[in-house]
């Protein structure tokens, strides 16, 4: 019997792989405070999951302005960069490979987490429908509406660009493999896209060339910054709906991003089905095929996918690498529960955000 194209080794860039199962980006609300740091935690959560072929690790926010929810780790801090080696060396003893994905929230934030209680950054100032998780001063935390955004000016937009450079050269300093730039889920570069939430009248709104620009921008800093194409990605979530985004036209507005990314020769592009944060299922699928069509690079798939799904996924060629996301929460060994056709853990759905061991290190695995 042949090994499925899922357990196969491949290549990811210019990064070897021992199979095509990715671990999506997840938000864990884990880090050390104050400061927002990677420990020890977290760097065993990593080292579990190291038989993933990579690991894209959650959210990091490049700057204390691109935080939007309490306990998410930055990538700014000399103290978080020393946190995230830590990460980085057990995946790497364990003979993993791990990118770190880059985030701006943009205005999903609040005031309470914002430096100096100042709004949030926003393409325009539109406040989105959408709610955060805060701490109070005293120590009580909940979930809150996002605040009134602030329109980034024309000029601060090269310091938004510096500033992802910036955490790309953090990255390679705190031993990631590469890096992802996260423009999907409604976030900062998701705002720009979506012809709802960017209303601007400067060369950066518009035109789908001018709500772009700022994307592609970020993502030739941060390849120059890398060094090797090969070592960065992106993610994009077409059709998703979530933290309160619309755009008119996906299919233009992908198909022309996608078009303009094919000569930059990327590691991949990531794209994430609409599934499990709002959004509709309806039109995806042709909706991919058309950005197939597009793309001449490899694409990463997630979202609802099990083990038959991601091999016809892949032997199709829609994608060439799948992602899962809350099955490797709860299943820290999948890979080999894929190979060995064994039985998944069940997630529990109360500790997927914040906390510490229980729900994050404490799923058992087949060797027990």
């Amino acid at each position: 019997m042949s090994t499925p194209l899922l357990l196969q080794p491949a290549k990811i860039g210019s990064l070897d792989v021992p199979n095509r199962i990715v671990m999506a980006p997840l938000t864990r609300q884990r880090s050390k405070q104050p400061g927002n740091v990677p420990y020890a935690l977290n760097a065993e959560y990593y080292r579990q999951r190291a038989g993933a072929g990579l690991i894209i690790s959650e959210g990091t926010q490049i700057t204390p302005e691109g935080q939007g929810y309490a306990w998410t780790p930055g990538i700014h801090s000399e103290q978080q960069i020393e946190g995230w080696q830590q990460a980085t060396q057990a995946v790497h003893d364990a003979g993993g490979r791990i990118f770190a994905q880059l985030w701006h929230v943009g205005r999903i934030s609040h005031t309470l987490v914002q430096p100096n209680g100042k709004a949030p950054l926003a393409p325009s100032a539109i406040q989105a429908k959408a709610e955060v998780y805060v701490q109070e001063p005293d120590g009580s935390h909940h979930k809150a509406a996002v605040s009134m955004p602030r329109a980034l000016e024309t000029a601060e937009l090269a310091t938004v660009v510096k500033d992802y450079a910036q955490a790309t050269s953090n990255a390679i300093k705190a031993g990631f493999d590469g890096v992802e730039v996260h423009s999907a889920n409604g976030y900062l570069l998701d705002q720009f896209l979506c012809s709802d939430s960017n209303q601007r009248t400067d060369a950066y709104g518009g035109s789908i060339e001018n709500r772009a620009r700022l994307v592609l921008e970020v993502v030739d800093a941060t390849i120059k910054a890398m060094g090797d194409a090969g070592r960065v990605g992106v993610r994009f979530s077409p059709l998703g709906t979530f933290n309160g985004v619309d755009d008119a036209n996906p299919l233009e507005t992908f198909s022309y991003l996608l078009g303009e990314l094919n000569s930059r020769k990327l590691a991949y592009v990531h794209i994430n089905k609409p599934d499990w944060a709002g959004g509709s299922y309806e039109g995806f699928e042709e909706l991919l095929q058309a950005l197939r069509e597009v793309y001449q690079g490899d694409i990463i798939l997630a979202g609802g996918l099990n083990a038959e799904s991601a091999e016809e996924t892949i032997q199709s060629g829609l994608a060439q690498f799948t992602a899962f996301g809350r099955p490797f929460i709860a299943n820290p060994d999948l890979v080999e529960r894929i190979r060995q056709s064994a039985e998944w853990n069940k997630l529990n759905p109360n500790t997927i955000y914040g906390g510490a061991e229980e729900g994050y290190t404490d799923y058992p695995t087949l060797a027990g």
